[in-house]
C-alpha cells in the first residue's frame, strides 16, 4: 500500500516578498480603530517585519462623525510615532497617508484642502460596506480634476458588487485603481470575498495590495493558507507595490 504525503499549503506570510511596501494599514496609535497605543504599534510592526514587510505607508481613517482625523492631527501622530520607532531601533521607512471615506463631506474636502497621498497624487479611498455613495462617480471625477489618482481600498469586500460585478469594470473605466486586502485570499473575510478576490486577480483588475492591519488577529491570519488556485496574479500584485518605495 502506498502512502502519499499531503502537499503543504502555501501560507500568505510565505508569499510576502522581502522588503514589501505595505500601503494600507492602521498602525498609528490611538487615532482610529487600529493600534491602541505605541506598544501595540510596535508589536504589529515587528510581526509584519518578520513576514518580510520592509516599508510602511499607514493610512488612518478619515471618516466624519466617527474618526474626525485631520491632516495636521495625522502628521502630529506620524512624527511622534516615527520618533518612538527610532528609540526602538526600527529604522524601516514609515510614513502616514490616509484612507478617506467617499461621502459628501469628502467631496467638499477634495476642492478645499490638500489630501494626504500614498505617493505623488495617489489617494486611498473607501466606501461604506452598506452601499456605494450616490455621488461615487462625481467624487472619482472631481479627484481626477484636482490631479489625484483614486485608489479604491478592498473592492472585493463590497458585498453589494458581488452580484453585479460589471460595476468593477465601470469603476476601472472611470479611472479608479484597485487595492486588494491580502487577507481576502485566505478567506479571512468570508468565502464570497475570497472568490471575488480571486476573480479580480485572475481578471487582471488588481493594481496593488495592502495588509489593512488593525490588530493582532490580522497579523496572525497571515499564517493561514492561501485559497487561490493560481498564485501568479497575487505574486504580480505584491511586486507592483515596489513603486511606492519610500
Amino acid at each position: 500500500m502506498l502512502f502519499f504525503k499531503k502537499k503543504p499549503k502555501t501560507t500568505l506570510a510565505s508569499l510576502i516578498p522581502q522588503g514589501y511596501v505595505d500601503i494600507h494599514s492602521h498602525l498609528l496609535p490611538g487615532i482610529d480603530d487600529g493600534a491602541a497605543d505605541q506598544a501595540n504599534s510596535l508589536s504589529l510592526i515587528n510581526t509584519l517585519r518578520d513576514y518580510g514587510f520592509g516599508q510602511f505607508i499607514t493610512t488612518p481613517h478619515v471618516l466624519t462623525g466617527v474618526w474626525n482625523n485631520t491632516t495636521e492631527g495625522i502628521r502630529t501622530v506620524e512624527k511622534t510615532t516615527q520618533e518612538f520607532l527610532k528609540t526602538q531601533g526600527i529604522g524601516h521607512p514609515f510614513k502616514a497617508a490616509a484612507e478617506y471615506l467617499m461621502d459628501d463631506v469628502f467631496l467638499k474636502k477634495i476642492k478645499t484642502e490638500p489630501l494626504l497621498t500614498l505617493k505623488d497624487k495617489m489617494v486611498l479611498v473607501e466606501m461604506s460596506y452598506l452601499n456605494a455613495p450616490l455621488q461615487l462617480y462625481e467624487i472619482i471625477f472631481e479627484l481626477q480634476m484636482e490631479g489625484y489618482q483614486p485608489l479604491l481600498a478592498h473592492p472585493e469586500r463590497y458585498l453589494f458588487y458581488h452580484r453585479n460585478t460589471q460595476e468593477y469594470d465601470k469603476l476601472k473605466k472611470a479611472g479608479c485603481k484597485f487595492q486588494l486586502n491580502l487577507l481576502s485570499v485566505t478567506g479571512y473575510y468570508g468565502k464570497h470575498v475570497a472568490e471575488i478576490a480571486e476573480k479580480l486577480l485572475n481578471d487582471g483588475m488588481i493594481d496593488y495590495t495592502g495588509s489593512d492591519t488593525h490588530h493582532e488577529r490580522h497579523t496572525s491570519a497571515f499564517l493561514n493558507p492561501v485559497l487561490l488556485k493560481d498564485m501568479a496574479p497575487l505574486e504580480k500584485a505584491l511586486r507592483a507595490n515596489e513603486c511606492f518605495g519610500i
